[in-house]
């Protein structure tokens, strides 16, 4: 599983959210993101390419800068230096019809080559659940398409399961789609798979400037 962080970070009456993480070895990247109930507020995308090639770059050094990105960022929140930017973000009100979608079972998911998905749908705006809500889940690059749906119970929970299909070995990931008549939400967690097991590790990724 690629290293990361997460941390909440409270500021005055507010609490963020950071989360950082390596994107791997197919994409070389140190990705951060701030979260302010749910949305995101600020991303930093640093590119570790360059130093791939160095045989003095290990497990160690990645996550030295993993933990090092994701302390600058949280030091810049504090000191208020992303509160423009933060401002800017949070100035468009979401629409009141606005969905979020959450999964409940973010570490278990996946288990022995299963897919069990836990998901809940909430309106943005006061997070009441939303029942009616078409919901799909694929895995995105594996090497057999797929598409499972399910609607929104009226406590806007719903189920999916499906057996994981046979995996590639580029970029993989569980998508969870939900979608009404007005609005639609779209949440990501990034997979490498596991060569000899033929299941997968999930972690989530839920996206350049450096400190």
């Amino acid at each position: 599983m690629s290293s990361g962080f997460n941390t909440n970070v409270r500021v005055g009456d507010r609490v963020f959210h950071v989360q950082t993480e390596d994107r791997g070895p197919s994409h070389p990247i140190i990705d951060t993101a701030i979260y302010l109930q749910g949305q995101v507020v600020h991303r930093r995308s640093t590119s570790y390419e360059h130093l791939t090639a160095s045989v003095e770059f290990g497990d160690d050094a990645l996550h030295k800068r993993v933990a090092e990105q994701h302390r600058c960022v949280m030091d810049e929140l504090r000191a208020g230096a992303l509160a423009s930017e933060i401002a800017l973000a949070t100035a468009t009100v979401p629409s009141a019809d606005a969905i979020q979608t959450r999964l409940l079972n973010p570490k278990s998911w996946l288990s022995a080559g299963h897919v069990s998905l836990e998901v809940e749908i909430v309106r943005r705006s006061d997070h009441e659940p939303q029942p009616g809500v078409e919901v799909e889940a694929s895995i995105e690059g594996a090497l057999r398409d797929g598409v499972r749906a399910a609607t929104s119970d009226q406590d806007g929970r719903v189920r999916i399961e499906f057996p994981l299909p046979p995996l590639g070995k580029g970029d993989l990931a569980l998508v969870i789609r939900a979608t009404t008549d007005s609005a639609k939400d779209e949440i990501r967690f990034s997979m490498r798979s596991r060569q000899t097991s033929g299941s997968a590790d999930s972690a989530q990724s839920e996206q350049s400037r450096t400190c």
